[in-house]
Protein backbone atom coordinates (compact mmCIF):
# COMPACT_ATOMS: atom_id res chain seq x y z
CA UNK A 1 0.00 0.00 0.00
CA UNK A 2 1.48 3.50 -0.26
CA UNK A 3 2.89 5.78 2.18
CA UNK A 4 0.97 8.57 3.02
CA UNK A 5 0.83 11.56 1.30
CA UNK A 6 2.06 14.58 3.27
CA UNK A 7 2.04 18.23 1.75
CA UNK A 8 3.38 21.33 3.69
CA UNK A 9 1.55 24.75 3.44
CA UNK A 10 2.02 28.28 4.85
CA UNK A 11 -1.78 29.30 5.60
CA UNK A 12 -2.99 32.65 6.12
CA UNK A 13 -4.62 33.20 9.44
CA UNK A 14 -8.05 35.47 8.94
CA UNK A 15 -8.32 37.24 11.75
CA UNK A 16 -9.87 40.58 12.88
CA UNK A 17 -6.52 41.88 14.05
CA UNK A 18 -4.65 43.70 11.50
CA UNK A 19 -1.43 42.74 10.05
CA UNK A 20 -0.33 39.09 8.20
CA UNK A 21 -0.64 35.56 10.06
CA UNK A 22 1.39 33.09 8.29
CA UNK A 23 2.07 29.81 9.65
CA UNK A 24 3.02 26.03 8.54
CA UNK A 25 0.20 23.68 7.93
CA UNK A 26 0.77 20.26 6.30
CA UNK A 27 -2.48 18.53 4.05
CA UNK A 28 -2.10 14.50 4.54
CA UNK A 29 -3.92 12.05 2.74
CA UNK A 30 -3.32 8.47 3.62
CA UNK A 31 -4.93 5.94 1.12
CA UNK A 32 -5.95 2.91 3.88
CA UNK A 33 -8.24 6.08 4.78
CA UNK A 34 -9.06 6.90 1.01
CA UNK A 35 -12.54 9.49 1.53
CA UNK A 36 -10.43 11.48 4.36
CA UNK A 37 -7.97 14.35 4.39
CA UNK A 38 -6.49 15.73 7.58
CA UNK A 39 -5.26 19.18 8.20
CA UNK A 40 -2.47 19.64 11.08
CA UNK A 41 -1.71 23.23 12.48
CA UNK A 42 0.99 24.07 14.90
CA UNK A 43 0.66 24.30 18.56
CA UNK A 44 1.08 27.88 18.28
CA UNK A 45 -2.46 28.62 16.77
CA UNK A 46 -4.10 27.03 19.26
CA UNK A 47 -6.01 28.65 21.98
CA UNK A 48 -4.93 25.75 24.63
CA UNK A 49 -1.44 25.90 22.47
CA UNK A 50 -1.80 21.87 21.47
CA UNK A 51 -1.18 20.73 17.85
CA UNK A 52 -4.68 20.97 15.64
CA UNK A 53 -5.43 18.33 13.44
CA UNK A 54 -8.84 18.41 11.48
CA UNK A 55 -10.25 15.48 9.41
CA UNK A 56 -12.73 16.05 6.11
CA UNK A 57 -13.58 14.40 2.88
CA UNK A 58 -11.15 14.43 0.38
CA UNK A 59 -14.28 15.23 -2.42
CA UNK A 60 -14.99 18.57 0.09
CA UNK A 61 -11.71 19.99 -0.58
CA UNK A 62 -11.56 19.31 -4.01
CA UNK A 63 -15.66 20.67 -4.47
CA UNK A 64 -14.56 23.81 -2.47
CA UNK A 65 -12.02 25.10 -5.26
CA UNK A 66 -14.78 25.71 -7.63
CA UNK A 67 -17.86 26.67 -5.44
CA UNK A 68 -18.46 27.35 -1.55
CA UNK A 69 -18.89 23.15 -0.18
CA UNK A 70 -19.25 21.97 3.52
CA UNK A 71 -22.24 22.39 5.91
CA UNK A 72 -20.61 21.15 8.86
CA UNK A 73 -17.65 21.58 10.87
CA UNK A 74 -15.38 22.15 8.18
CA UNK A 75 -16.12 24.77 4.74
CA UNK A 76 -14.11 25.39 1.61
CA UNK A 77 -14.27 28.50 -0.56
CA UNK A 78 -12.82 29.70 -3.99
CA UNK A 79 -11.57 33.50 -3.01
CA UNK A 80 -10.91 34.09 -6.48
CA UNK A 81 -7.99 32.28 -9.07
CA UNK A 82 -5.04 32.00 -6.68
CA UNK A 83 -6.90 31.70 -3.09
CA UNK A 84 -8.61 29.41 -1.08
CA UNK A 85 -10.45 29.58 1.91
CA UNK A 86 -11.42 26.95 4.55
CA UNK A 87 -13.35 27.49 7.67
CA UNK A 88 -13.11 25.46 11.03
CA UNK A 89 -15.75 25.71 12.96
CA UNK A 90 -15.58 24.76 16.71
CA UNK A 91 -17.77 25.37 20.11
CA UNK A 92 -14.72 27.69 20.93
CA UNK A 93 -15.61 29.73 17.64
CA UNK A 94 -14.73 29.84 13.87
CA UNK A 95 -11.13 29.87 12.11
CA UNK A 96 -10.70 30.85 8.63
CA UNK A 97 -7.23 30.37 7.26
CA UNK A 98 -6.62 31.34 3.50
CA UNK A 99 -3.88 28.91 1.18
CA UNK A 100 -2.87 29.01 -2.19
CA UNK A 101 -5.03 27.12 -4.65
CA UNK A 102 -1.98 25.87 -6.25
CA UNK A 103 -0.88 23.97 -3.35
CA UNK A 104 -4.40 22.48 -2.93
CA UNK A 105 -4.26 21.30 -6.73
CA UNK A 106 -1.23 20.22 -6.31
CA UNK A 107 -2.16 18.12 -2.78
CA UNK A 108 -4.81 16.45 -4.55
CA UNK A 109 -3.39 15.50 -7.54
CA UNK A 110 -0.75 13.67 -5.03
CA UNK A 111 -3.63 12.04 -3.60
CA UNK A 112 -5.73 10.75 -6.65
CA UNK A 113 -2.53 9.29 -8.22
CA UNK A 114 -2.67 7.37 -4.99
CA UNK A 115 -6.16 6.51 -4.98
CA UNK A 116 -8.41 7.52 -8.13
CA UNK A 117 -11.96 9.24 -7.63
CA UNK A 118 -13.87 6.80 -7.31
CA UNK A 119 -11.74 4.02 -6.74
CA UNK A 120 -12.10 4.46 -2.80
CA UNK A 121 -14.40 1.53 -1.56
CA UNK A 122 -11.42 -0.82 -2.99
CA UNK A 123 -9.19 0.90 -0.60
CA UNK A 124 -10.90 0.84 2.01
CA UNK A 125 -10.11 -2.23 4.94
CA UNK A 126 -13.39 -2.65 6.65
CA UNK A 127 -12.35 -5.75 8.74
CA UNK A 128 -9.63 -3.46 10.31
CA UNK A 129 -11.69 -1.13 11.03
CA UNK A 130 -14.40 -2.68 12.84
CA UNK A 131 -11.73 -4.69 14.55
CA UNK A 132 -10.36 -1.41 15.95
CA UNK A 133 -14.18 -0.11 16.63
CA UNK A 134 -14.73 -3.38 18.62
CA UNK A 135 -11.44 -2.76 20.39
CA UNK A 136 -9.97 -6.46 18.96
CA UNK A 137 -7.03 -4.76 17.24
Amino acid sequence: MPAAIDHAVQVRLLATTPGPHTVPAVLRYHPSDPLAVRMSFPPEISLDGAAVDWAFARELLAEGLHAPAGRGDVRVRPAGPERTVMEFHADEGVAMVQLRTADVRRFLARSYAAVPAGQEPAHLDVDRGLAALFGAA
